[in-house]
């Protein structure tokens, strides 16, 4: 699947082995002592991805627990969820997919042949982009060493000033690559909208250089929770609206879900602050779409051009609303 022309971008980030699910959960059986979490694969066969070895065994402790599934589905090679997963993405909006192993292990070694061989489960299922995303350059340039591009186009997740990162502009113009940039400064995180915007047009001069073109660049001026930090929504949201002003055809998206970390009822604070990311200039959400349906953002996304007077005749919005295709709502998408 290429990547939309007009349209809301739609990266999926639940391909990362932080994710958790409760042990608690509906979704998770619980027979004869053991814990599994069930799912169908992409035949529609039903199926249980084994977890008891990483559940606790006193029961007060499970009621806390949270599992890690993607993780989980990684250790014991289940092909079949890794599919379901990224089926039920695709399905539900996904043109994306984010792919990030860094959890597994501390080990370079281990991690890169993780990385490997997620990419290459991904690719034997979807057509979609590919997100090869590792906080360890070595890491993103080992998978990029197995990745197809005659399946599917690349993506780099993600250049920043940070030392050693540098060099994944070079590997993004040797592989045509979409590659990602992010604010993060040469000595840590930047403290508000000025210095996300510096630092993201440091990143732009780097891919000047290498003749990266511009609709394959997506800044990311990174989102911080509010709770920690009761300005930095609006430095987010402010480094947007001066990004947009300066590069009106770069995309530019963020990790809306990181804006409620340590807050409760976290999906109303994540699906107002992606509405007021879209509004501020972001094409692009990075989200888990079978949780959060993209299609009232991108609805929202034609709505607002129209009444703003950013949609000449209205010729954007009407070609949506001509053009739309039924896609999968949260009841008839299940994630594994």
């Amino acid at each position: 699947m290429s990547i939309p022309a007009g349209r809301l971008i739609v990266i999926s980030e639940n391909l990362n082995a932080t994710r958790k699910v409760r042990a608690t959960s509906a979704r998770v059986v619980r027979e004869n002592g053991k814990f599994g979490i069930s799912y169908k694969d992409p035949d529609g066969t039903a199926r249980v991805l084994d977890c008891t070895d990483i559940v606790p065994e006193d029961p007060r402790q499970q009621e806390a627990f949270m599992i890690p599934h993607i993780a989980q589905a990684l250790r014991k090679k289940d092909f079949n969820y890794i599919a379901a997963a990224i089926r039920a993405q695709e399905l539900a909006g996904a043109h994306v997919i984010d792919l990030c192993v860094d959890e597994m292990s501390p080990d370079p070694k281990e991690r890169k042949q993780w990385l490997q061989w997620l990419v290459q489960s991904a690719q034997a299922v979807t057509p979609n982009a590919l997100a090869i995303d590792s906080s360890d350059p070595a890491t993103i340039e080992a998978g990029m060493q197995v990745y197809d591009s005659s399946r599917s186009r690349p993506a780099i997740n993600c250049l920043s000033l940070e030392s050693g990162r540098e060099s994944l502009v070079e590997l993004a113009q040797k592989r045509s690559t979409l590659l990602f940039a992010n604010a993060s400064g040469r000595s840590g995180l930047p403290q508000d909208a000025a210095e996300r915007v510096r630092n993201l047009k440091e990143c732009m001069v780097m891919m000047d250089r290498h003749n990266i073109p511009i609709n394959d660049r997506f800044l990311d001026p990174l989102v911080f929770p509010a709770a920690a930090a009761q300005e930095s929504g609006n430095h987010y949201l402010d480094a947007v609206k001066e990004l947009r002003r300066e590069y009106p055809q770069v995309h530019i998206f963020g990790g809306n879900s990181n804006v409620s970390f340590g807050m409760p009822q976290r999906s109303v604070l994540n699906h107002a602050f992606t509405l007021l990311s879209i509004l501020a200039g972001c094409d692009t959400v990075m989200i888990d779409p079978v949780m959060n349906s993209p299609r009232p953002y991108e609805e929202f996304r034609f709505a607002t051009d129209v009444l703003t007077a950013k949609d000449e005749y209205s010729m954007r919005y009407l070609d949506y609303c001509r053009g739309r295709q039924p896609v999968a709502t949260r009841s008839t998408v299940k994630a594994p």
